[in-house]
Parts: structure tokens; sequence; C-alpha cells
């Protein structure tokens, strides 16, 4: 592993492009030989194109990707309950990964998202980012980053959308937003 300095950073906001920003910043961290653990949360069962180019990565790139489902998209038979025990196993798992000391760059997709819906308590979260290995670089990404993963943060960058097709009733396109 390249010892780093290790710094935190938050991709946040309403806008698009907070999780293709973090793998851009995997990417680059393949290409100069770090090795890298995409875990993504609250996307289970969405393909995405990024994830395709990421998988051939699979030499520096470690993907693994929660079967789980943000509350807007529950279907039948899901429960809040179930998610936040999923999301508590989910979360020691990549708990025990960040603490196997293999990696440079960790990225936790979507993480935002599970502190802001109370299914994984902030102090944990803020406790397992602290105690990461000297030199892990820690990418945390989703909407509403809660005000505390701010304040320990190195970076924090907010996507905010001024104009999105969305507002005209174009749904996602395979390719451009996933």
């Amino acid at each position: 592993m390249k010892k780093g300095i290790g710094l935190i950073h938050i991709y946040t906001g309403e806008g698009k492009g907070k999780t293709t920003a973090a793998i851009g910043l995997a990417v680059r961290a393949a290409g100069n030989g770090l090795k890298i653990l995409f875990a993504q949360f609250l996307k289970g069962g969405e393909e995405s194109g990024e994830l395709k180019v990421l998988e051939g990565l699979s030499d520096k790139i470690e993907i693994i990707r929660f079967d789980q489902r943000h509350p807007i998209f529950f279907k039948k038979g899901d429960s809040r309950d179930g998610l936040k025990k999923a999301t508590a196993e989910a979360i020691d798992v990549v708990s025990e990964k960040i603490k196997s000391g293999k990696y440079d760059l960790i990225i936790l997709d979507e993480i935002n998202n599970i502190a802001t819906q109370g299914l994984a308590d902030v102090n944990t979260l803020i406790d397992i980012v602290k105690k990461r290995p000297e030199g892990l670089e820690i990418v945390l990404t989703g909407r509403g980053a809660p005000q505390e993963l701010i304040e320990i943060a190195d970076y924090v960058t907010e996507m905010k959308p001024i104009k999105h097709p969305f507002f005209k009733g174009i749904k996602a396109r395979k390719g451009i937003e996933y």
C-alpha cells in the first residue's frame, strides 16, 4: 500500500454526479497503482455503465454492492426494519474492510443517505472513518450529508442542479444518468 495523507472526501447535494465523481477518482487512483474498494449502498439491483467499467479494473478495484433499496424504491415485502438490519450488516462488512489495511482508497457510495435516513447512527460512521488506518483515503457520497460528517471531512463538494432534464419530464437515460 502506498501511504498517503489519508483525507476524507464528501460528495453530496441534490445534483447529478456524486457517484460519478467518486468513480472518476477511483479510476484515477487505479491508474496510479492504488488499491480501491468501492462499496455501494441503497442501489441494490440497479445496473450502471460505470460499474461495468469498474468491473474491468477488478485487479485494482474491488466492488461490493449491498442488496438494499432506498425506502422510496421499496417493493412488496421490503420493510424499514429489514433495511436497518441489512444496513447494520453491510456497515460491519465495510468496517472490517477498512480495518484490513489493504486499501489506499475506499468509496462508500450512498453512505450519506444511510445516515440521513436514520438507517445507521452517524456517530458509528464517524467512529469507523476516524479509526481508519493511516493513509487511507475515504470518500462518502450521497444526498444530505450530515453536518457531523461534513465537520470531519477535508473535502466537501456539493452538487447543485441548476437545470436538469428531469424537470422537463425526461427520465434517466441509460449511458448518461446510469
